[in-house]
């Protein structure tokens, strides 16, 4: 887990994503790497030279058979405040609408509701668990599909609702995560979406995975020129951001 407190405070640090006072909510969905967000930012906290808070956020979506106790516990134990937000985002999208590609939809909908909720409780910061590997595919989904160099930004304000993303995760490799959520044991919650893996996505996660393997330093080279080009927002805050990542961000 220093491996990954160590560059989420790096990111952190990179592209100023948290200010003196800021009340930091963690959307926790009970993946991986929400999971891994939040113990990163509820330790960094203990000694971040910049004071902050933490609290965690879940949607609940509706889907039977999802139980968040265990990350209930986890928060307990990290003295982090946990809210579960009750919604009916899977009811509307398989039984009222039946969509057959449900996935922009759903993420329309959580966005809306995780909103809506933090309006509701005076938050205007929420970390995202994107990490290193989400960012390299999402630029690739872009240009294959929609013929644009683009990405999601390590920082994000939304002025339509005066919130501000921030990804911490972004310099951390999915199977460092991976392989630490299993050591540690984190609380997983199993998704059980109808959905799950059967997405473009998950098409581009198994092709960059192929083409790395294929071309070794693949996503790293592809990762740096996103920072060096820079696409929008993606040039680092401070000078020193300008240093390379390391060799294997993965583990």
């Amino acid at each position: 887990m220093n491996r990954i407190l160590s560059l989420v405070r790096r990111c952190v640090e990179d592209y100023d994503m948290i200010r003196p006072g800021d009340r930091v909510a963690v959307g926790v969905s009970g993946g991986k790497d929400s999971l891994a967000l939040l113990i990163a930012l509820a330790r960094l906290r203990e000694f971040y030279p910049v004071p902050y808070t933490v609290e965690a956020l879940t949607l609940d979506l509706g889907i039977p058979g999802m139980d968040f106790s265990g990350v209930a516990g986890l928060c307990r134990e990290l003295e982090v405040p946990y809210t579960v937000i009750p919604t009916e985002i899977n009811h509307i999208i398989f039984d009222l609408r039946k969509e057959k590609n449900p996935c922009s939809m759903c993420a329309k909908m959580r966005r809306g509701a995780l909103h809506n909720a933090m309006q509701e409780r005076g938050l205007t910061k929420i970390a995202l668990g994107h990490h290193y590997d989400d960012a390299v595919e999402t630029f690739f989904l872009s240009l294959f599909y929609e013929g644009r160099l683009s990405c999601f930004q390590p920082v994000t304000y939304l002025d339509r609702t005066g919130i501000t993303q921030i990804r911490p995760l972004l310099y951390c490799g999915e199977s460092l995560i991976a392989h630490t959520a299993q050591r540690l044991q984190f609380p997983v919650v199993h998704n059980p979406c109808p959905a799950d893996g059967y997405t473009k996505r998950q098409e581009m996660k198994e092709l960059v995975y192929e083409l790395n393997g294929r071309y070794p330093g693949l996503k790293s080279r592809v990762f740096g020129a996103m920072q060096r080009l820079p696409l929008p927002e993606w040039g680092p805050v401070h000078p020193s951001g300008r240093r390379p990542l390391p060799e294997d961000p993965e583990g």
